[in-house]
């Protein structure tokens, strides 16, 4: 992959994410919280930003949004089938994901 070829992907993920995040905030600003990892103080940032803001952090070569959770046991639960019938591998890392967003919180 070229340079310039993943410069501008990098620009149309961040003004997805972007964009994404704004509407998120304004529709639901918890649930936003909760599912973008943000702070209160970052919510209100980029919930402020104006049309050239976005466009101008968009086209940075850094991606501003991350994967939230770096834990092994997530990503394999996430990624293959649970062998506990009774509680589905999505939902249980659902459950872990809002633990460790409770921790970071905190």
């Amino acid at each position: 992959m070229k340079l310039e070829q993943l410069k501008e992907e990098i620009r149309e993920t961040n003004l997805s994410y972007l964009l994404l995040a704004q509407t998120m905030l304004r529709e639901d600003r918890a649930q936003a919280l909760f599912r973008l990892g943000v702070s209160e103080q970052v919510a209100d940032i980029i919930a402020s930003l104006t049309t050239a803001q976005i466009l101008k952090l968009a086209a940075s070569s850094v991606l501003m949004c991350r994967f939230s959770f770096n834990d092994n046991l997530v990503w394999n639960l996430l990624t293959s089938h649970s062998r506990d019938a009774a509680i589905p591998a999505g939902l249980h890392a659902s459950i872990l994901m809002a633990g460790q967003s409770a921790l970071a919180a905190a």
